[in-house]
């Protein structure tokens, strides 16, 4: 009978590339799950060390028939295996399991060692994101011992069975499948809302397959109830059990409609959520069950009831959690960024693998092709390139549709891709990372792209799968401003979002970018290193920042209020102002024990108050309450932001400019109508493209980005490249445009 061993304990590793012939006890001991960057990975600077390093583990395993196979659950991103001297399998993409048969090469003592490499090449995606691609054996590996006579452990991974429900009405049939070596029939049982239903099939070429009727169905229904059925198939050889599978599954139906957004067993369901990295500060993406559990708690607690799990296949640990939850996911492969023509195999693997591992979770909604693909500029350059990625996305969706006739695919489109790219009407739905507000334009401008974008393409289903805005928080504003990295401002840029999106219910999906913080070595901003910080708790999971508090107000209905700004102790104004989020209809509001005003409203809730010197704020709403302290200072505290202040006030508030003639206070369509203000700022945008890359020069040439910047001062532009131009150069250019009269 199937037997599953641990094998987590009992490694060596080191930085090598060179296979040793014995265990070499002088490397350094380790347990799984482990990544080699869990601090450089983290720490700023993008130079995380990629390289292919070795792992290498000693074991004895009494075998007198059967097969022994070896799981790997995570090695990024590509692996060799290695038993006894001898390699036994290669595996390119580090977010699948693969597995291996070692049963012809085992001895009574025998050493396997495992390369694993992270390292820069041309085919194994991802090669350019803004996360950390760490290396490492990261998640559990195992040893699976089966009789001679099995289900299938082998291609791509496989669960080695297969569920596909099919709801009609109060009934569902359920089209089980296996495959297998040996055996003569397979049962089938399915338990669960009091019924126990089976079948018993012959094995016709390796396979079996049944369709079982289930009465009055209980659904699978999101949040509400997400009931699962329990499943098993048992392999038989003359009546005898030679092995066994378990599993679970939901009956439910999903729709996606151009006017009424996603549905769920025929009924409009809103999907309002977030994305998830896999990795956590001081543990990269070596995580274990509890990691899982702890994001799977904090998520919940917000309310929210999807999750897009970006950018690549993540733990089946964690898809469980999402089956037993309901909250319905996005799943994709690492295509991002850049198209890397020598990597279309590699995009097929990993596709067909996610497809194969993950395709009986209820949870999943669609299969993603790729996110921000255009994101580089490498194919805007070339029309072969941009012929040979369109090529590789029809492929991967008519794979997609060939393993799964049930579930959509969908595509994830940086925001200066053109509307009226063929690249847009090739996955069935398509969704947009939109950062107006942030990074580049207003907050208004979120608004406006969908509206236009849904007035002109009515029939298509669209989605907001990113958005966001970084926040340290230690960093506070009485009035924040785009840029300035603060928690106010995120908070201010979400509450804006968020009526963005409830007023748009044809969305199909909404996802904040990002639930947590996450590593991104090549980030040195905002007051730290190596993080990106768009994340609603931080990389720790310590901090939840306010925001977290706004959706959960829109999303719970767990009764709460809360305090924006506990951590904007020291304020240096006479009044102040207490933010407030509940999802409770009034909430009363208490200084210094007295009470003091009462406001009734939606979400969000604020109070002026005057100050003097130290205040205790209380709020209460019912049982609810949430208090902190504040203090009244002479002078702003300067730990609260990442400028001085001193140095920079607001750049050029004390400037006198002459109104006939232009300034950086002139939106960049009225100074490219001048000819020598035009040479001015053509020559600041050349340097500018040169010294942000790819990504800056994508942009370049966008019709849709060029008509969006024309309405944008320079002086905002300006602000958002933040201390990567100094006052000193603004100030320059500024003096040039004064000296051209209008």
């Amino acid at each position: 009978m199937r037997n599953r061993i641990s094998f987590n304990d009992g490694w060596r590793f080191a930085k090598t590339a060179d296979l040793p012939d014995c265990m070499p006890e002088d490397w350094e001991k380790v347990r799984l799950p482990h990544t080699w960057n869990a601090e450089d990975g983290q720490d700023g600077g993008n130079d995380y060390w990629r390289g292919t390093a070795m792992y290498c583990k000693a074991f004895s395993i009494p075998i007198s028939e059967g097969r022994a196979v070896l799981e790997f659950a995570g090695a990024a991103m590509t692996a060799e295996v290695f038993l006894n001297g001898k390699k036994l399998v290669r595996h390119e993409g580090g977010y699948s399991t693969f597995r291996v048969d070692i049963t012809e090469n085992l001895r009574e003592q025998n050493l396997l060692c495992v390369s694993v490499d992270n390292g820069i090449n041309d085919r194994v995606y991802p090669q350019k994101a803004d996360f950390t691609f760490y290396g490492g054996l990261y998640r559990d590996v195992a040893l699976i011992t089966v009789s001679q006579e099995h289900f299938e452990l082998i291609k791509d991974g496989t669960p080695g069975i297969r569920i596909t429900p099919e709801v009609k009405g109060t009934k569902a049939v359920v089209v089980v499948e296996t495959w297998q070596v040996g055996g003569d029939r397979v049962r089938f049982t399915v338990t669960g809302n009091g019924q126990t239903v089976t079948a018993e099939i012959p094995v016709e070429e390796g396979s079996a397959g049944a369709a079982l009727e289930l009465e009055d169905v209980r659904l699978w229904d999101g949040v509400r109830d997400p009931f699962l059925y329990e499943i098993s198939a048992e392999l038989l050889r003359e009546g005898e059990v030679k092995d066994v599978l378990h599993g679970r599954f939901g009956c439910r139906t999903f729709g996606f409609d151009a006017r009424k957004g996603f549905l769920l067993n025929g009924r409009e369901y809103p999907l309002r959520g977030v994305s998830r990295h896999q990795d956590w500060k001081g543990l990269g993406n070596a995580l274990t069950l509890k990691e899982h559990q702890r994001d799977m708690e904090i998520i919940r607690e917000m309310g929210a009831n999807t999750i897009r799990l970006s950018h690549y296949q993540h733990a089946q640990e964690f898809y469980d959690l999402c089956d037993q939850y309901g909250l319905i996911v996005w799943a994709e492969i690492p295509y991002i960024t850049a198209h890397m023509p020598g990597g279309r195999e590699n995009t097929v693997s990993q596709m067909r693998e996610l497809i194969t591992q993950c395709y009986n979770h209820p949870c999943i909604c669609c299969w993603g092709l790729s996110n921000e693909i255009t994101a580089a500029g490498n194919v805007t350059a070339s029309p072969d390139t941009m012929e040979d990625l369109l090529d590789n996305h029809r492929l991967l969706n008519g794979l997609c549709h060939k393993l799964d006739g049930t579930r959509p695919t969908a595509m994830a489109h940086v925001f200066m891709l053109e509307t009226d790219s063929p690249l847009i009407e090739i996955a069935d739905i398509g969704s947009y990372n939109l950062y107006f507000g942030w990074y580049l334009g207003e907050l208004t401008q979120n608004d406006s792209f969908f509206d236009t974008y849904h007035d002109k393409y009515p029939e298509r289903v669209i989605g907001f799968s990113e958005y966001g805005a970084d926040a340290n928080p230690q960093y506070q504003a009485e009035k924040p401003e785009k840029g300035d990295y603060t928690e106010s401002y995120q908070c201010l840029y979400h509450e804006h979002l968020l009526e963005c999106i409830e007023t748009r219910p044809w969305l199909w999906g909404t996802h904040v970018w990002n639930m947590f913080d996450f590593a991104a070595d090549g980030r040195d901003e905002g007051g730290k290193h190596g993080e990106n910080q768009k994340g609603l708790v931080t990389f720790d999971r310590k901090v939840k920042k306010d925001a977290f508090y706004l959706y959960k107000a829109a999303w719970s209905s767990e009764p709460f209020v809360h305090i924006c700004g506990k951590r904007y102790r020291d304020r240096e104004n006479a009044e102040t102002e207490v933010r407030i989020y509940s999802n409770q209809p009034s909430v009363t509001l208490f200084v210094d024990g007295a009470e003091r005003e009462t406001i009734s409203g939606h979400r969000v809730f604020v109070f002026r108050v005057p100050i003097s010197g130290e205040h205790e704020i209380r709020v209460t709403s019912g049982e609810c309450s949430d208090t902190m302290v504040i203090r009244k200072t002479d002078m702003a505290n300067p730990d609260y932001s990442m400028l001085n202040k001193e140095a920079v006030v607001n750049w050029f508030d004390a400037e006198v400019f002459r109104e006939d003639c232009y300034s950086i206070k002139d939106t960049l369509g009225i100074l490219m109508q001048n000819p020598r203000s035009a040479a001015i700022v053509n020559h600041m945008m050349d340097v500018a493209r040169a010294s942000r890359g790819e990504v800056a020069q994508a942009a370049a040439g966008n019709a849709s980005l060029e008509k969006m910047m024309a309405g944008m001062t320079l002086e905002s532009l300006l602000k958002m490249a933040g201390p990567a131009v100094m006052q000193e150069q603004i100030k320059s250019l500024n003096m040039a445009l004064q000296q051209i009269q209008k």
